[in-house]
């Protein structure tokens, strides 16, 4: 008898820790209300992009703003209520395996644009598995050297 009391209230504490423990949780995700479009992780990555990794300039006579990110070249578009939104404009061939980014780089130059992508088969070792350098002049058509 002692024992099934005691059993029913280490499980009634644990149900009181697991309450407890819960208090704390952001529960936003369950609300109505939309997110914060600033807050978006496109959003958050362009801001915190290195120089090294985002275009912002005139390519082929256009105002063009890319941004390199996880070995991908993304358009960024600006939305009228603030945030932003990626359009991948570059991405390496398929890889029938899970892959890392292992190289990355974003260069201009008279008014072409060269990017670097290089992505490496998990366990493989060394580079790259699928990427290679790309060439364009309007940001939209990529030539690979």
């Amino acid at each position: 008898m002692l024992e099934a009391m005691t059993a029913k209230l280490c499980r009634a504490l644990g149900w009181l820790l697991a309450l407890g423990s819960l208090s704390g949780c952001d529960l936003q995700p369950f609300t109505a209300t939309p997110s914060d479009p600033l807050m978006s992780k496109e959003a958050i990555a362009t801001r915190e992009a290195p120089a090294e990794r985002v275009f912002q300039g005139r390519l082929a006579g256009e105002p063009t703003f890319l941004v390199l990110h996880d070995c991908e070249v993304y358009r960024v578009e600006r939305r009228e209520e603030g945030g932003v939104r990626w359009v991948s404009v570059l991405a390496p061939e398929f890889y029938p395996f899970w892959t890392v980014c292992q190289r990355q780089s974003l260069s201009f130059d008279a008014g072409v644009l060269t990017v670097t992508l290089g992505r490496m088969a998990i366990g493989a070792g060394g580079c790259c598995a699928t990427g290679g350098t790309y060439r364009s002049v309007d940001g939209r058509t990529w030539k690979k050297r």
